[in-house]
């Protein structure tokens, strides 16, 4: 069986880090500032990181189903993306701190970790990138 395409996010990025992104639908149309900066505008690590909570919270989701249980709704995920430079090579760390209101321990860790296996920026990034999961 093949891959199906459920979806294509589109943007037209200029100026780097310094510039703007807007996507195809208009719906995404921002400043792009380095860290650090006082510019306005967001950085790619921002953007990286709301991508990647948002769809880990879905893969919870799908993951908390097949457990039979539900998600609480107040399940949150903070996540930290960090930009690196070791001798002049630039990487990026992460930290997902997940909040799961009401939900033992013991199924919290469960849950994350059928998460992070399906989750796509989880899996984008294996192998990659150290990742921490913290449930707080």
């Amino acid at each position: 069986m093949g891959t199906k395409v459920l979806y294509t996010g589109k943007t037209h990025t200029t100026g780097g880090r310094e510039g703007a992104s807007q996507s195809s639908d208009d719906q995404l149309n921002i400043k792009l500032s380095s860290p650090g900066t006082s510019r306005p505008g967001t950085n790619p690590e921002q953007l990286f990181a709301a991508g990647w909570s948002a769809c880990f919270i879905g893969a919870m989701g799908i993951a908390a189903s097949k457990l039979g249980i539900k998600l609480p709704v107040a399940t949150a995920v903070d996540a930290e993306v960090d930009l690196c430079v070791t001798e002049g090579e630039y990487s990026l760390q992460t930290r997902l701190n997940v909040s799961l209101p009401g939900i033992e321990p013991e199924v919290a860790k469960e849950l994350t970790a059928m998460a992070h296996q399906t989750c796509p920026y989880s899996k984008a990034t294996r192998g990659n990138i150290d990742v921490t999961i913290n449930i707080i």
